[in-house]
């Protein structure tokens, strides 16, 4: 297993690689010609695959931090890259979605004109008919739009919750670092306070060696002294 300050940066860049690929060919590969309802779904697909591809620039972010700072710049130059890809294709998705929405309006327009020029709804009995269709046409993209709209609404707050638990974490992280800062800041002082007790008592100690030798010394000399008297007496 790779231990490296980089190794899981790579892993979520080589998954974020991944979607982005499958979203190039759902939006201008094989699913380019795709209509209707099969359109739509892979629609559905492509911001699946977003929504994983900006959770693994979210993990990119965050193990950005850990990597050496040495190393770094070169590893911001691939996230923005990543963010640059992002946003492309969910500009693209965009634009994907506003064209079927055009196409199918226009085929809206066409199959009532049609309907009409057939007879089904004949202008002396039903004027209104075109009216309506297009009418009934714009309702049903209405509720198309907004159930897209409540579905991106549902995304931004699962991100928004996702952001807010990372931003809880690093909080906590950040917490227990600082602690640990002052717990190696005390201990620090401990040993500092030790270090000084311990010279004072060397010092002592060599005060009451150098002492005891001068009492042995005079008590020496005493008896050196008593001894010649006597045998000089």
């Amino acid at each position: 297993m790779d231990t490296s300050p980089t190794a899981l940066f790579d892993t979520y860049e080589q998954d974020f690689n991944q979607f982005i690929e499958s979203i190039r060919d759902k939006l201008e590969g094989s699913g380019k010609d795709e209509v209707g309802e099969q359109r739509k779904a892979t629609l559905r697909r492509v911001e699946m695959d977003l929504d994983e591809a900006d959770e693994m620039v979210s993990q990119m972010e965050i193990e950005i931090q850990g990597i050496p700072q040495s190393i770094r710049s070169a590893y911001y130059t691939r996230l923005r890259t990543a963010k640059t890809s992002l946003t492309t294709y969910k500009k693209s998705l965009t634009d994907a979605r506003a064209g079927l929405a055009r196409a199918e309006l226009l085929s809206s327009s066409k199959s009532s004109s049609g309907l009409r020029g057939s007879g089904e709804y004949p202008s002396s009995d039903d004027p209104y008919a075109s009216d309506r269709a297009r009418l009934l046409s714009g309702t049903n993209l209405l509720e198309d739009g907004t159930k897209r709209l409540q579905e991106s609404h549902r995304v931004a707050l699962e991100t928004e919750e996702h952001g807010a638990d990372i931003l809880r974490n690093l909080r906590g992280q950040r917490e227990q670092i600082e602690n640990s800062r002052n717990t190696l800041w005390r201990a620090d002082t401990a040993v500092d306070r030790a270090s000084g007790t311990l010279k004072k008592m060397v010092r002592r100690m060599w005060q009451q060696r150098i002492l005891t030798y001068t009492i042995i010394g005079v008590l020496i000399l005493l008896i050196v002294v008593i001894v010649w008297e006597k045998l000089s007496g």
